[in-house]
């Protein structure tokens, strides 16, 4: 019995797939290194053309499929509640009004004062009183009711607030008319009949000297601010009008009967009246009738000119 084994088919067709691919390596060896054998010239190039042009080839290889992915990043669910949020927000404020207040930076100084004449500026600063005071707390409108409250020839008051810690004062003062003298005190007048302290001296006021109270009558001003007049505007307006006509050197006198006079240096005392209307008038019938008087001469105690249609005088007892 022989051991020689026939080939399976399978060996066989592999066999034959190998001696065909040699035949076909070998007739492709041939192709390439035979002569070229062209009729003419243009097919010669063109086949040599032909030759040195790459052939192509698609093969399609088989790669495991690749995916990418891109990391995911997951942030912590935070809830903030409205209580919470309240709560932070609070104290945050509470800390920045803590350190506005306390923090030197914002504390005033001493306030720089303009317009100021007779008043002091050391005392209106005194009466503010917001030296080392965060400026943050100060109302200008509250400064300025305080000062003029405190002073009354105070006519008019700005403040101004400035960061960090400046405050302006804008004062204007009243200008007196009048130095009023009554039950050995005396006080300054303005043009609208308000009374305030004397500061310093002031050259030209007209001096009057009361024997009665005068009559306050209404502020002539609508300002809430300004004191109520201690003198009537209309009394104060006929003070300025016979001012010209008093002797040197001798005060205007006033008396709520009589009104506005003064005394004479030739022994007399002679009244006007409180009306500022026909000034002109009442002083010309007053100097005739003092010439007539002198010369039948009588020396009169009092001559009264309040209605000039009807002077009169009056003799001593």
């Amino acid at each position: 019995m022989s051991d020689t084994r026939l080939p399976t088919r399978a060996e066989t067709a592999r066999l034959r797939r190998t001696k065909q691919n040699e035949q076909r390596m070998k007739q492709t060896s041939e192709r390439v290194h035979r002569p070229i054998a062209a009729t003419n010239k243009a097919q010669a190039v063109k086949t040599q053309t032909a030759m040195r042009k790459p052939r192509r080839y698609q093969i399609a290889m088989g790669m495991p499929a690749m995916r990418l992915t891109t990391p995911r990043m997951t942030l912590p669910d935070i809830r903030i509640g409205d209580r919470m949020l309240s709560l932070f927000l609070t104290l945050m404020f509470a800390l920045a009004i803590y350190l506005l207040l306390s923090t030197p930076f914002f504390r005033v100084g001493a306030p720089q004062v303009f317009g100021n004449a007779r008043i002091n500026s050391d005392d209106l600063n005194a009466a503010l009183a917001v030296t080392n005071q965060p400026v943050f707390t100060l109302s200008p409108d509250e400064l300025a009711t305080r000062l003029r409250l405190n002073y009354p020839e105070l006519d008019s008051v700005q403040v101004t607030l400035g960061l960090p810690n400046q405050v302006w004062v804008s004062v204007s003062e009243r200008q007196p008319v009048i130095l009023w003298q009554q039950n050995q005190g005396f006080t300054w007048i303005d043009s609208t009949g308000v009374a305030f302290r004397p500061r310093g001296d002031v050259a030209g006021l007209i001096t009057v000297v009361a024997l009665s109270v005068p009559p306050s009558g209404v502020a002539i001003t609508d300002d809430p601010l300004s004191p109520p007049p201690f003198v009537d505007p209309n009394l104060v307006g006929a003070i300025k009008i016979f001012a010209p006509s008093v002797p040197a050197g001798m005060p205007m006198i006033y008396d709520a009967r009589s009104g506005l006079g003064w005394e004479d240096p030739r022994g007399w005392k002679v009244f006007f009246g409180s009306s500022p209307k026909d000034v002109p008038l009442k002083v010309r019938v007053y100097q005739a009738l003092v010439d007539t008087l002198i010369g039948r001469g009588v020396y009169p105690a009092l001559i009264n000119v309040a209605y000039p249609d009807a002077p009169y005088y009056r003799m001593e007892p």
